[in-house]
């Protein structure tokens, strides 16, 4: 019995003086963890573009869609929040998707559902001097938060806003700093009169230069594209971040990308979807060093904010809102008289061998090409445009136009814009064009369309006459082509062209896609009549100002198809 005891009580000294040297070691453990790294994150919450995407609605065409919303993004933010969370919007808020009609609250809607979030920063995007520079000064007024853009001067040479801003998340002192794309201020003649808007890499190099050793973590929430817009040094983050390496993180915008996560020069660069399709998160965890706080590791994801229910606080707050954009998306803006703008497939002289499955827009010039092309003559103040038709089976019947009509014929919320070509540079383009034809040889039931040309890459153009030989390999099909008043269009004649932004920024002056760097047209102006909206604004305006309401299927059949 004695010796039983006493191995019993061994066994327990030896099994207690184990527990308590694993207490001991896991102490130590700890403390010297804690004194190494001592872990802390801070997460950075990142939108922009949101376009006035209120609820899943597109209120210019009176229906419903589901890619994204404000409304949606209140869950996802609620969601992803928590109390070491920066939330930061880089601009764009207030226009599209009728934004504009509540232009004279005293708070825009947009505005007050970023400061419901609880949004941190805001930077003024090029949208947002789309209108007098009185609604840039509301903008910053009714916002909660803090307002950067560091390169916007008034003609004075007061700064309109700050530029950066450090605040303390859990110990980490954080630096943002904020600028917009240098175009900016160059949209409506009061803004120019009014603001400046400075080199963003120079002001950026200044904040920096201040606020060296007085912060641990550096972001920038810069309104730009990750690329230079119309060639335009230091108009993308990649130039920002290249000669910037300091950054931690920069939250570009502007582009409407999906970037969910890029390494440029060691900067992590992120970028999202317009009309809240997509939301950023970037965590940034942090260790302690004998200098002080140190970034450890950085990552972001992106967001579909589509995966989201709508926040019913949200939907409640937007109620009278939505009212009232639906209410004016069904306003008359004028009539249709003596026919639809676009002719049934039976009434085209062209044979087809899929008339079920071939859009007219292909095989002939209709009335509601002319339409477009001529509401974007008229604006940008030029002789030739090219547009597309963004739906094979889009038209507008006689009698009444509504508002919502509209985005029948014009689907796409694009800008208008303008760029300067030579006769050579068209006639490229047009050859680019007709590639969507297949080559017509004798016995052919019909003409037929490529199976890898979708409609809305078909560009039709006026204000020029041309022919397109089907019969006739790709590259050698424009026939005929001239001016309106007859005269031959020689390689070195020049011109403008009326256009979309789209068009322009994705084919036109992108290069490698149809022209070579050294042989591009030249962009002459973006973005025109911003204030009025987009080329589908600029639709119901011409109805309604230039035409008095009243437009007939006019139509001059400035090209055709031969060979076939």
């Amino acid at each position: 019995m004695k010796q039983k005891r006493s191995f019993k009580t061994k066994l327990v000294i030896i099994l207690a003086v184990s527990v308590v040297l694993a207490l001991l070691l896991s102490v130590v453990l700890i403390f010297k963890n804690n004194k190494k790294s001592n872990p802390v994150s801070v997460r950075i919450i990142a939108t922009s573009d949101l376009h006035g995407k209120m609820r899943s609605y597109d209120y210019l065409a009176n229906s419903f869609e589901f890619s994204g919303s404000v409304s949606q993004l209140s869950s996802a933010v609620k969601y992803y929040k928590n109390q070491n969370s920066v939330l930061v919007d880089v601009g764009d808020a207030i226009q599209g998707n009728s934004a504009e009609l509540f232009l004279d609250e005293n708070v825009h809607p947009m505005i007050k559902a970023l400061n419901k979030m609880g949004y941190d920063f805001e930077v003024l995007g090029n949208h947002e001097f789309d209108y007098d520079p009185d609604k840039i000064d509301k903008y910053i007024n009714g916002f909660d938060g803090t307002v950067l853009t560091g390169n916007l001067y008034k003609k004075d040479g007061s700064k309109v806003c700050d530029g950066y801003k450090i605040i303390n998340k859990n110990g980490i002192r954080i630096a943002f700093i904020g600028m917009t794309t240098p175009n900016s201020a160059g949209w409506s003649k009061e803004d120019k009169e009014a603001l400046q808007v400075t080199d963003p890499l120079e002001e950026t190099k200044k904040i920096i230069k201040e606020i060296q050793g007085q912060y641990d973590v550096l972001v920038g929430i810069y309104h730009l594209d990750i690329f230079n817009e119309y060639d335009i040094p230091n108009s993308g983050v990649t130039d920002i971040c290249n000669a910037c390496p300091e950054f931690d993180v920069m939250v570009a915008s502007h582009g409407h990308r999906k970037i969910e996560g890029e390494i440029i020069n060691g900067v992590l660069v992120v970028e999202n979807q317009d009309r809240a399709q997509t939301m950023s998160v970037i965590d940034i965890d942090m260790k302690k060093t004998k200098e002080g706080w140190a970034v450890k590791k950085k990552k972001s994801d992106c967001v579909l904010i589509s995966n989201f229910p709508a926040d019913p606080e949200m939907m409640v707050f937007f109620e009278g809102y939505d009212r009232r954009a639906k209410e004016d998306a069904r306003t008359v803006i004028g009539k249709l008289e003596k026919g639809p703008l676009v002719k049934d497939i039976s009434e085209v002289d062209v044979p087809v061998s899929d008339p079920q499955n071939t859009a007219v827009t292909y095989l002939t010039d209709t009335a509601e090409i002319e339409l477009i092309n001529k509401v974007m003559m008229t604006y940008a103040q030029c002789d030739v445009a090219c547009t597309a038709n963004n739906d094979p089976k889009s038209n507008i019947l006689p009698g009444d136009i509504h508002k919502c009509d509209i985005s029948r014929i014009y689907k796409y919320s694009n800008t208008l814009c303008k760029v300067h070509m030579s006769g050579s540079q068209l006639k490229k383009f047009l050859e680019y064009n007709a590639g969507c034809y297949k080559t017509y040889s004798k016995g052919d039931k019909g003409v037929e369309i490529e199976d890898d040309s979708p409609i809305y890459s078909y560009y039709m153009f006026d204000g020029i006459k041309f022919d397109i030989d089907v019969s006739e390999e790709k590259g050698s099909r424009i026939k005929n082509l001239t001016h309106m008043n007859g005269t031959p269009i020689k390689d070195d004649d020049e011109m403008d062209v009326a256009l979309n932004g789209y068009l322009a920024n994705s084919t036109l002056l992108a290069p490698g896609v149809l022209y070579e760097k050294d042989d591009m047209p030249s962009l002459v102006a973006a973005d025109i009549h911003a204030e009025k909206g987009g080329i589908r604004e600029l639709i119901i305006d011409y109805i309604n100002n230039d035409k008095d309401g009243i437009i007939y299927p006019d139509c001059d059949y400035n090209w055709k198809l031969t060979g076939y």
